[in-house]
């Protein structure tokens, strides 16, 4: 079956013949796909119905990041939906960009348009750079769909060529995948983020897209470096050029609030009190722990362990708290008995800094009950431990 793999058979679907076909499978059940494909055939062309039911999954999937009114007007690669940024996160950019005096960006690997979406809905004109041809041409699309053409020029080049003096800032988002899956080092990214590093020292003000996981030590001393989350997932670390050089936040999204860096050494380990805090993810990646730690006037369980303890509870956007009433050494038999004695059926197992998987611990202590708990798995002073506890509130 022919999928949407070049810009003939993308083509079709930007017809009066294709719209009718997208619109009649916006709400089509996948299970049904096989019976769905054989009544279209009957009145379109087979290669039309393939391309038309193939669009119609990648806006199914599409839709946990740009939500369904966006999704299904807009146009997918496989790539394009794996790859592109969350709407919120994008428009959470943009409105730094905004924010900045930002008035045009040169957003450079722009895929299907995503980012250049965000920004143009900020107000900011955009030209959007993919040197795929039906990259290129699904942005453009997207532009259409969204009303946004006027704001936003697609052009199919190599970024490498593209003059962006013009521009009052640049965007790279590099490509971080490659035929073997996901990479890592910063250098193999496409273009290099050394490449782009250069590019965003060129202009006013430049945002990089780079993995949350970017090393420390590869972050440029004179960029900003901001690990964003959404919804407690860490999604993004942006470096930033023309802000604060040398800053490093934490940004929460969908509340927006954010922690920065101030140099506090690391936290004093001890002993687990009432309250066990679980920082964000983006507030560990960004290494603000000690700034977290000091606002709930808390220490470390463990000095390699990212999880707080205090003896109050403090609400704080940047961490979950869990109130702790057991603290016991690993041992499963012990658990399991604790958690009969309690009537525990619903478990939520936790871990950081263990190797037992959650699932494991539910198979072998087979809960059963009509109470809840909340165990977590960890190290405490370097010892495996078992803490057990329920949600306080905090973030």
């Amino acid at each position: 079956m022919r999928r949407v793999t070049d810009l003939a058979s993308f083509a079709p679907l930007l017809t009066p013949e294709g719209q009718t076909l997208l619109a009649a499978l916006r709400d089509h059940d996948p299970a049904q796909e096989l019976a769905v494909v054989s009544r279209l055939r009957r009145d379109h062309p087979a290669e039309l119905v393939t391309a038309a039911v193939g669009q119609a999954r990648l806006r199914q999937r599409a839709v946990a990041k740009f939500g369904a009114e966006d999704a299904y007007r807009m146009y997918f690669t496989p790539n394009g939906v794996e790859q592109s940024t969350r709407a919120s996160v994008g428009t959470y950019r943009a409105g730094r960009m905004k924010a900045l005096g930002v008035r045009s960006v040169a957003d450079l690997c722009s895929g299907i348009g995503g980012d250049a979406i965000a920004l143009a809905r900020a107000g900011i004109s955009v030209l959007a750079v993919d040197r795929d041809p039906l990259t290129a041409e699904v942005a453009r699309a997207n532009a259409e769909a969204l009303g946004l053409a006027e704001l936003i020029e697609v052009r199919c080049a190599d970024v490498t060529d593209i003059d962006t003096a013009p521009y009052d800032a640049v965007f790279v988002d590099p490509a971080r995948r490659g035929g073997r899956g996901r990479i890592f080092d910063p250098e193999a990214y496409s273009p290099p983020l050394s490449w782009a590093v250069e590019a965003a020292r060129r202009a006013p003000h430049a945002a990089l897209k780079v993995a949350p996981g970017i090393p420390h030590e590869a972050v440029p001393e004179d960029a900003e470096a901001e690990w964003i989350s959404d919804g407690g997932d860490v999604k993004e670390a942006v470096l930033w050029f023309g802000t604060e050089p040398g800053a490093r936040r934490a940004t929460l999204l969908p509340s927006g609030a954010g922690v920065t860096g101030r140099g506090l050494p690391d936290p004093a380990v001890r002993p687990v009190g009432r309250y066990l805090y679980e920082p964000d993810g983006a507030v560990i990646r960004a290494h603000l722990v000690a700034e977290v730690a000091e606002e709930l006037a808390g220490g470390l369980i463990d000095e390699t362990i990212a999880y707080v303890t205090a003896d109050t509870l403090t609400p704080t956007p940047y961490a979950a708290a869990y109130e702790i009433t057991d603290e016991l050494p690993f041992n499963l038999k012990k658990l399991r008995a604790l958690l009969r004695e309690r009537e525990v059926g619903v478990l939520t197992v936790k871990k950081r800094g263990s190797a037992v998987e959650p699932e494991e611990i539910r198979r072998k202590v087979k809960p059963k009950g009509p109470h809840s708990a909340t165990v977590l798995l960890t190290r405490v002073a370097g010892a495996p431990t078992m803490l057990i506890g329920r949600p306080a509130g905090g973030r």
